[in-house]
């Protein structure tokens, strides 16, 4: 049975009605008795003969009258007792009824599930469940009936049977966890007569499920940082305030040459298992001062930039920036910056460069002795603070000149701080970038006073002197704007003469492979001639491959590729090689995927293998791999004549060349090592030699290993597309070069191709219907006449057509971006000088993909 109050209920309205209804009949007997001791009275005053004679009538009249009253009153009071009766019988219908709902509202409280506590207008406790009891069961506190809301709200917050959550201002409902972690939602709602009704909702399943989406999605994003994080270039280690490291990513542990590490360990322990110098916000420096970044160089030579950040929540973050790119970068300018200084302070001019503010960026030493300037303190300095106003007002018009683009030289008298007045010849040379703007100023001054006195004294004999020297001067600068335009034009004049000296060399190599297919023609002399182009090919891909490289023009586009798919070719070219120089090439093929340039690594191991072969007598050369966790070992052997201890850094030099063993051997000119050295560069690798005179050699390229996941899909080998027939192919062929365009006829119809060729795209279209005539194939140049480009070419041509031409690119351009360009538009791609067995495998793989050609009909 629920507990509840001692404190009388309140009066309910059947109550108050029975109330009156007594009230009333008891007033009523009241004036009954008090009337009939009224006629008892008068009777008997009448019976005692009281009163007078006269006044008997009257009295009996009077009598009667009370009689009626009395009569009527009884009779009203008899109405009264039935209505009594009546309502007596109601009044105990509705308190059973009352004491029947009090009970079911018992009931009903105690069958919920939450803490239920009622409050009257008075907010008193009226009822409440054990639910709510239960609260207080293992306390001294006692709840009773009665009690005021502000106590028990009291009690909830000084006790710690309850503990508050804080919530925001707007919530309405409370949040308390219980001593024995249950969680409680309270809420309260006003009843109709100006009570409180508050329940106790327990929602501790909910908090936990609340609590686990909460970890989980701290988890996700905990996941996502460390993804995040992961892939930053930068080492990444955040620190908590107690010490401990709590997130680190990949490259914080490449940087510092740890193996994975546990979390919570602390970062002092961390760093000290590394070569790396423990920096936090703390750290000071030798002088006490707070530092939040430094540089370290590690044992292998690279370099490290640490910087520190607090955390407002206390810890701190770690970056680790490898500069050693960078660092070599600065150390080359302060290399270079050297150099210049060290010339310049010898030279005897007066040298200095101003920026477009006048203010001075340079000055050698010889400039700032005759100003009488310490070292270094000019700079930063403006030229009218360092010099006097009169003499910076003679330079202001010369300084105005130079600003506006031109070149000015005169001559200045000036006294120096010595006393002696000197004539100095001054030249002011605009600096310009490239699109015209001056943003500086070369200062030149010489001292030309005794040049000057001289030609006072013999003003007659050299009157014209002066105008000579400023010719000469003027041809110097000219010389010297013309050699640093020459050096601008570097990269066109490399991308210019790879074409231009490519070009006809690869009509020349066409025109031999018609030649082999006729059966008319002298195989032997036309081998020869082909065996010369090679040898003019191999000298002109060398020293053009030399100045791209030196130049920074070539640009590696690294993929991931099967060294099966490298390897095997490489080994079937250079086993003819190695058989008719007399020696045997062992090839061991390796599955391995690597991650790298499929072409620079192939000019790579060609260079080696020729080595290789050029300088062993006899023997072998071996090619095959080892694998070294995640890299991958390309090695070269051999067993020819070594290399001495002190010569193996000298072979990498470029022009150094080794002694050859047979006198028909061509020396080569030295370069092939240097190629590697620059090509490994780009890429990344590392070349190690070793080498034993008399006894062999050994080159190896180190390559990162790669999965096979990432690997694209491989063209068909060159054995499978050489027997695709080609007769009846309908070939379009484009190129600006006359001569290139009557090989590739001539070569294209020896193999059964239907050839049309054309010099530009309205030549194209004098001879075809572009839009509608059959073609299996379009062949480009690149390079085309009025700047026009083969892709461009190929995208119009396709774009006239309802189903787009399957396209080859021929090229003397091996930068990367025009590699993707083509890759991207889906075309194949060659290098001149084109090779005929390359060229017929392309033309046979493009005509094998799906294309109707007549001889595959």
């Amino acid at each position: 049975m629920a507990p509840i109050s001692t404190r009388p209920s309140p009066v309910s309205p059947s109550d108050a009605r029975a109330s009156d209804s007594n009230l009333e009949l008891e007033a009523l007997r009241l004036a009954n008795r008090k009337l009939q001791r009224i006629n008892a009275a008068l009777i008997e005053r009448l019976e005692s003969g009281a009163v007078r004679p006269d006044d008997a009538y009257a009295a009996f009249q009077h009598s009667v009258a009370l009689a009626e009253q009395v009569r009527e009153r009884t009779d009203t009071l008899n109405q009264t007792l039935i209505e009594l009766k009546a309502s007596n019988h109601l009044l105990s219908d509705a308190r059973l009824r009352a004491e029947t709902a009090h009970q079911h509202l018992v009931d009903a409280i105690e069958s919920i599930s939450d803490a239920f506590v009622l409050f009257d207008q008075d907010l008193r406790i009226v009822l409440f469940n054990n639910r709510f009891k239960s609260f207080w069961a293992n306390s001294r506190i006692r709840i009773i009936s009665g009690m005021r809301l502000a106590e028990i709200k009291r009690l909830m917050h000084g006790s710690h049977l309850f503990n508050e959550e804080h919530r925001g201002a707007g919530d309405e409902h409370g949040l308390y966890c219980l001593h024995n972690g249950r969680w409680l939602q309270v809420s309260e709602r006003p009843t109709r007569d100006g009570g409180r009704v508050m329940l106790f909702t327990d929602i501790t399943e909910l908090k936990h499920s609340e609590t686990r989406r909460r970890e989980q999605a701290v988890a996700q994003k905990s996941h996502l940082l460390q993804r995040a994080v992961d892939n930053l270039s930068q080492g990444v280690a955040m620190v908590n305030a107690e010490g401990l490291l709590e997130l680190w990513n990949r490259r914080f542990l490449e940087l510092s040459g740890l193996a994975p590490i546990a979390a919570h360990r602390p970062f002092a322990e961390v760093i000290g298992d590394s070569e790396l110098a423990l920096l936090t916000p703390d750290s000071r420096d030798a002088n006490g001062r707070c530092i939040h970044e430094l540089e370290q160089r590690l044992y292998d030579g690279r370099m490290l930039e640490i910087r520190t950040h607090p955390l407002p929540t206390g810890g701190f973050v770690n970056t680790f920036t490898d500069i050693t790119e960078r660092y070599q970068h600065a150390e080359a300018l302060s290399e270079s910056e050297r150099w210049i200084r060290l010339i310049t302070d010898h030279v005897p001019a007066l040298i200095a460069y101003l920026n477009a503010e006048l203010v001075y960026e340079f000055t050698n030493q010889v400039y700032e002795q005759w100003y009488c300037w310490p070292r270094g303190v000019m700079l930063g300095q403006s030229l009218r603070d360092v010099h006097s106003p009169e003499h910076y007002q003679r330079l202001e018009g010369y300084i105005a000149r130079a600003l506006a683009g031109e070149s000015v030289t005169f001559e200045c008298a000036e006294t120096h701080v010595n006393g002696q007045e000197r004539y100095m010849l001054r030249s002011y040379v605009p600096n310009r970038t490239a699109s015209g703007e001056v943003i500086g100023i070369f200062v030149l001054i010489r001292d030309i006073t005794e040049r000057r006195r001289s030609a006072e004294a013999l003003h007659q004999a050299y009157q014209h002197l002066e105008v000579r020297v400023r010719e000469r001067t003027a041809e110097l600068t000219r010389a010297k704007q013309e050699a640093e335009q020459a050096n601008l034009s570097k990269t066109k004049f490399l991308a210019a003469v790879s074409h231009d000296l490519l070009q006809p060399l690869n009509a020349a190599r066409l025109f031999t492979s018609a030649l082999l297919e006729q059966h008319s023609a002298n195989p032997s002399l036309v081998r020869s001639v082909s065996h010369s182009l090679d040898d003019v090919e191999s000298l002109l891909g060398t020293l053009v491959d030399i100045s791209k490289l030196d130049a920074g023009v070539i640009q590696a586009d690294l993929a991931t590729f099967a060294l099966t798919d490298l390897l095997d070719n490489l080994a079937l070219e250079y086993a003819h090689a190695a058989g008719s120089e007399g020696l045997r090439l062992a090839y061991h093929p390796c599955s391995l995927y690597v991650h790298s340039d499929i072409q620079l690594l192939a000019r790579i191991l060609r260079n080696l293998l020729s080595n290789a072969i050029r300088y062993t007598p006899q023997g072998r050369v071996v090619l095959g791999c080892r694998r070294r966790a995640q890299r991958v070992w390309i090695e070269v052997w051999d067993t020819g004549i070594g290399i001495a201890e002190d010569k193996c850094e000298e072979v990498f030099q470029e022009f150094k060349r080794g002694e050859v063993q047979r006198p028909d051997q061509d020396r080569g000119l030295g370069l092939g090592l240097a190629i590697v050295e620059k090509i490994a560069g780009i890429l990344g690798h590392r070349i190690q030699l070793r080498s034993v005179p008399g006894k062999g050699s050994l080159f190896a390229v180190e390559v990162p290993r790669a999965d096979s996941a990432g690997r694209p899909p491989q063209a068909p080998a060159l054995a499978e597309l050489s027997d695709i027939r080609l007769a009846g192919a309908r070939i379009w062929v484009l190129d600006n070069d006359a001569a290139i365009c009557a090989a590739m006829a001539t070569l294209l119809a020896q193999w059964g191709c239907e050839v049309v060729t054309a010099l530009s795209e309205e030549d194209l279209a004098r001879q075809v219907d572009i839009c509608h005539d059959d073609a299996d194939l379009l062949i480009a140049d690149y390079h085309l006449d009025g700047e026009r480009n083969g892709v461009d070419a190929l995208a119009a041509i396709n774009a006239l057509r309802p189903t787009p031409l399957p396209a080859l690119m021929i090229t003397a351009n091996y930068s990367s971006e025009l590699k993707q360009q083509v890759r991207e538009r889906g075309h194949a791609l060659l290098h001149k000088p084109v090779r005929p067995m390359k060229l017929r495998a392309a033309i046979g793989h493009l005509l094998g993909s799906g294309l109707s050609v007549a001889g595959a009909r």
